[in-house]
């Protein structure tokens, strides 16, 4: 395998969990993409601003590349989780168009660099920071990916959307009643499985 093809396949599933993720917020009102699913609070729109950040981080600040995008809420003084949430001042356009410029700028940085490239993480502790790019790439694919799978479920308790993307949804049917003797029977199961502990 050439260096072109490791890139062009890590940046095949970089891509496909970036467009999952975004389109989990269509269709959906201001509310609902801001509104806390979870103990925790997590909702759509925050996961898209983190993982903008987190790929402006390890795909661009590690490499000696910053953006110049600022991100105030990964300052040292932003309050705790500010990053997994958007303000009512930072709206869908805002936060959808700044992902958009992240996966720009780095796309940028692994067309420009050799996936054996070291960079520096700067928010991790010296002499334990270094990384190469495909690390850092495989490291922001599984990010992305983990958060996508957040947002696919976050967006099935909503509305019972669920899939990878518009033209595949992955799942062996769309029968609402296949779907109810499906999930009745994991019940009856687990219950089962409980009384045989």
């Amino acid at each position: 395998m050439t260096a072109s093809d490791a890139k062009a396949d890590l940046h095949f599933y970089l891509q496909s969990a970036r467009d999952a993720l975004l389109w989990k917020l269509e269709g959906l009102s201001e509310y609902d993409i801001r509104r806390p699913l979870t103990p925790t609070g997590t909702n759509l729109l925050g996961l898209v601003k983190h993982v903008a950040g987190v790929e402006l981080g390890y795909l661009g600040d590690t490499f000696g590349r910053p953006s110049g995008e600022p991100l105030p809420w990964l300052e040292n003084d932003a309050e705790p989780n500010a990053d997994m949430w958007a303000t009512a001042d930072e709206s869908r356009e805002y936060v959808v168009e700044l992902y958009r410029r992240a996966w720009a700028y780095a796309d940028a940085t692994i067309d420009a660099l050799a996936l054996d490239t070291i960079g520096k993480v700067p928010w991790w502790p010296s002499g334990k920071n270094e990384v190469t790019l495909h690390h850092a790439v495989v490291r922001v694919i599984a990010d992305t990916h983990r958060h996508a799978g957040h947002a696919d479920i976050l967006r099935e308790l909503m509305d019972g959307a669920v899939g990878m993307n518009k033209g595949n949804d992955s799942m062996p049917t769309d029968d609402p009643a296949w779907w109810e003797n499906h999930r009745s029977r994991l019940e009856r199961t687990a219950r089962e499985a409980d009384r045989d502990v």
